[in-house]
C-alpha cells in the first residue's frame, strides 16, 4: 500500500500546499498551515447509508426548462416558538434549509436552540444533536429551562417526548440517526465538535467542517430538515471555519451583546428567505432567554433629561428603537483632542465635528468628545446624526434638552438636513411611548394626520434644527 502523502492545509481560508510555509500564500495569514494526510478513500468505505441510497435511486439526467414554466411550491415555514427568532428567520424555519448560528462563547446559543427546541417539539420531531456536551449535561439545563412547565411531563405520551437528544460526535452516527428518525428540524451543537473518521484531520479543521457541514446539508435538503448549526467564532468575533461554509448555508444569525449585561441581540448576516436587516431582542435571566417586546425601553435613560443627552428613532429592518445618546465635551489638555465613540463609528463622529465647527463655529477642535448609546445598541445608519450632533451641542453649551423631544435626520456635510426612510414608522413609536415634540427634516409631507399627535419642528439645516430643538442659537457666545 503505498503512503499516505502530506499536505498542509490553511485553517483560515483552506488553501493546499506540498511545503510548509509561515505564511500562507492564499490568504496571507500567519501560522495558520497545519500539516494533513491525504488518504484515498477506498470505494468499498462509502457510508452505507449513502451507498443504499445510490443503490435505490439511480442517477437520471435533466433537461433544461423555461424559467417561467417552473412550478413554485408552496412554502410552509415551521414556527420557532419564538417570535423574535421567526422575525429574524423572515417568518420561521423553512423545510430543508440550513442555518448556521455563531456567537462569542457563553452568550446563549445553547440555551437560545435547547429553549426552541422545547417549542417545536409540541408540533414536530425534533433532533438535538449535542457534540460538546453529555446527555446529562443538556438534561439538566433542560430541566433548568423549564423546571415549572414541564413538570410531570416525561411520559411517552407528552409531546416532549418528540424532543431526541443525542450526544455523538461521530458524524456516521448522526447521518444514520438523521436517516432513521427523519425529523423535522435538527439542531447540531456544534458543527466544529463533528468528526468524519474518513479524514486524517482533527475536529475543527477546515477540512472536517467543511465535509461534515457538506454531508448534513445533503441529508437535509433530501429529507426536507430543517437543519440549524452552531458554530464557532474567531477571537476577531468572525465565524470559524471555511468561507464554505458560509456559503453552503441558506441563512447566517449572530448572538451578540455583553456577556456582562442582561440583553442579546440576534442579527441575519445572510437570509435567502428573507430580509438581513431585522432584529430580535432577547433577555437573559434566571430561566433563560426571554422574548423583549419592547426593546426601547432596554435604550432609554430612567432618569430625566440632563445636559448632553438626545434621544433619536433607529430603525433595525422593520423594527423602531428609540434611543439615548449620552456626550460629553470637555477641554482637552493634549495636543490633539481625542475623540471616543461607543456604539457609532467614530469616523461618523468626526464628521459631524468637522461639520459642526465649520457651518456653527464651534472650536470643537480644542475639546475631547466622548459619545456612547445608552444600552450598547450599535447604530449604524445616518438617522441619528441629528442627535449625535444635538447632544455634542448641548453638552458643549451645558445646555438640557426639552423633555419629550426625540430627533430624527442625516447630516449632510454642507451642514444641510436630509430625509430619512420610514419616518412614519420612528414617529408613530415615538408618540406610542409618550414623546411629544420632534425635529425631523423639512419637506417630509407629513400632515397632521401622519404626525400622530407630535408637535413637528421642521428644519432645513442643523442650525435650525438645533434652534428649533434646545430653544437657543448654539453659535451664539
Amino acid at each position: 500500500m503505498p503512503r499516505p502523502a502530506a499536505s498542509f492545509v490553511c485553517q483560515a481560508c483552506g488553501a493546499r500546499t506540498r511545503q510548509f510555509f509561515g505564511r500562507c500564500s492564499a490568504c496571507g495569514g500567519w501560522n495558520t498551515l497545519v500539516e494533513q494526510r491525504d488518504t484515498a478513500v477506498d470505494n468499498r468505505r462509502r457510508r452505507p447509508v449513502a451507498a443504499a441510497r445510490d443503490a435505490e435511486a439511480p442517477r437520471r439526467a435533466h433537461r433544461s426548462e423555461p424559467i417561467a414554466s417552473v412550478g413554485e411550491p408552496p412554502l410552509q415555514r415551521l414556527t420557532s416558538g419564538y417570535a423574535e427568532l421567526d422575525r429574524v428567520l423572515g417568518g420561521g424555519l423553512v423545510p430543508g434549509s440550513l442555518v448556521l448560528l455563531g456567537g462569542d462563547p457563553g452568550i446563549g446559543k445553547s440555551t437560545l436552540l435547547l429553549q426552541s427546541a422545547r417549542a417545536m417539539a409540541e408540533q414536530q420531531t425534533v433532533l438535538y444533536v449535542s457534540a460538546e456536551e453529555s446527555a446529562q449535561q443538556v438534561r439538566l439545563r433542560w430541566r433548568r429551562l423549564g423546571e415549572a412547565e414541564d413538570a410531570g411531563q416525561d411520559s411517552a405520551e407528552s409531546p416532549l417526548s418528540r424532543l431526541q437528544l443525542l450526544a455523538e460526535t461521530d458524524l456516521e452516527l448522526v447521518l444514520q440517526e438523521l436517516e432513521v428518525l427523519r425529523p423535522a428540524v435538527a439542531i447540531i451543537d456544534s458543527i466544529q465538535a463533528l468528526h468524519d473518521g474518513e479524514l486524517a484531520s482533527a475536529p475543527g479543521s477546515v477540512a472536517q467542517v467543511r465535509e461534515c457541514a457538506a454531508a448534513l446539508a445533503r441529508i437535509a435538503k433530501r429529507q426536507d430538515t430543517a437543519l440549524v448549526l452552531v458554530g464557532h467564532v474567531t477571537k476577531e468575533g468572525l465565524l470559524a471555519g471555511p468561507k464554505v461554509l458560509e456559503h453552503l448555508v441558506d441563512a447566517v444569525l449572530t448572538f451578540e451583546g455583553d456577556r456582562f449585561a442582561s440583553h442579546r441581540l440576534l442579527r441575519a448576516v445572510k437570509n435567502r428567505f428573507g430580509a438581513t436587516h431585522e432584529l430580535g431582542v432577547f433577555e437573559m435571566r434566571g430561566q433563560g432567554l426571554a422574548e423583549v417586546s419592547n426593546p426601547s425601553e432596554l435604550f432609554l435613560g430612567q432618569e430625566g433629561p440632563s445636559p448632553g443627552t438626545a434621544t433619536i428613532v433607529a430603525c433595525e429592518g422593520t423594527r423602531p428603537l428609540v434611543v439615548e445618546l449620552q456626550a460629553l465635551v470637555s477641554p482637552t489638555s493634549y495636543a490633539s483632542p481625542r475623540r471616543t465613540a461607543t456604539g457609532i463609528a467614530v469616523n461618523r463622529l468626526h464628521q459631524i465635528l468637522a461639520v459642526l465647527e465649520k457651518h456653527l463655529g464651534l472650536p470643537l477642535s480644542r475639546f475631547d468628545c466622548y459619545l456612547a448609546v445608552a444600552g450598547g445598541l450599535e447604530v449604524e445608519e445616518p438617522a441619528a446624526d441629528l442627535g449625535v450632533a444635538t447632544a455634542v451641542v448641548a453638552s458643549f453649551r451645558d445646555l438640557t434638552l426639552p423633555a419629550g423631544t426625540v430627533l430624527v435626520g442625516e447630516l449632510g456635510l454642507g451642514g444641510q438636513l436630509r430625509q430619512v426612510s420610514q419616518l412614519e414608522l420612528r414617529l408613530q413609536e415615538a408618540a406610542r411611548l409618550g414623546f411629544v415634540r420632534a425635529v425631523v427634516p423639512r419637506g417630509s409631507g407629513l400632515g397632521a394626520q401622519a404626525a400622530f399627535g407630535l408637535q413637528l419642528l421642521e428644519a432645513g439645516s442643523v442650525a435650525e434644527a438645533l434652534v428649533a430643538a434646545l430653544g437657543v442659537d448654539p453659535a451664539a457666545e
